[in-house]
């Protein structure tokens, strides 16, 4: 199945010059979406892991149903400000500024084998950000899956030089 055909993209969005990749066509498409999760899962079905990492928002979806499928554990990745417990928190550089990401400091035990997923991959600071959180709480992070990646933007290849093996579904050029 070609996934990126169930991907829409909206020029200039949020701001003029980026073509956003929206997934929620695919979401909404049960066998488009279903395929989806086994590719990742037939991908990752054989690596040792104890839980994944969905990064909000999107990241939640796919991370929770791929976790499911796969029978492991699932650990949400948040926005500052959105977990009830104790937090451990990571900033990171936006294009004008920074955000920060958040982990409950009970969410991964020391030496746990975690696969970090999201929707998709551009310049690879989220990703980053996560990773370094989960290493930080003493999680083990060699892997990182996404649908869609954006090779322009490079994201892939500094979560490699990082440690971190990748993998997507899909390319898309530019922006």
């Amino acid at each position: 199945m070609d996934i990126r055909a169930y991907i829409r993209t909206i020029a200039d969005y949020p701001k003029v010059g980026i073509q956003f990749r929206d997934i929620t066509t695919l979401l909404k498409d049960a066998t488009a979406f279903n395929a989806s999760i086994d590719a990742l899962a037939l991908h990752y079905a054989d690596m040792p892991l104890d839980k994944i990492a969905g990064i909000e928002s999107r990241g939640f979806i796919i991370g929770a149903a791929l976790a499911s499928k796969l029978g492991l554990g699932f650990v949400p990745v948040r926005k500052a400000g959105k977990l009830p417990a104790a937090t451990l928190s990571q900033t990171y550089a936006l294009e004008y500024g920074e955000d920060a990401l958040e982990l409950h400091t009970d969410a991964i035990a020391q030496e746990e084998r975690v696969l970090l997923i999201d929707d998709l991959i551009a310049t690879g600071g989220t990703a980053q950000a996560a990773v370094a959180l989960i290493r930080r709480l003493g999680g083990v992070v060699e892997h990182a899956g996404f649908i869609i990646d954006l090779p322009a933007l490079s994201g892939m290849q500094q979560l490699q030089a990082n440690g971190v093996q990748t993998f997507a579904l899909c390319q898309f050029e530019g922006h």
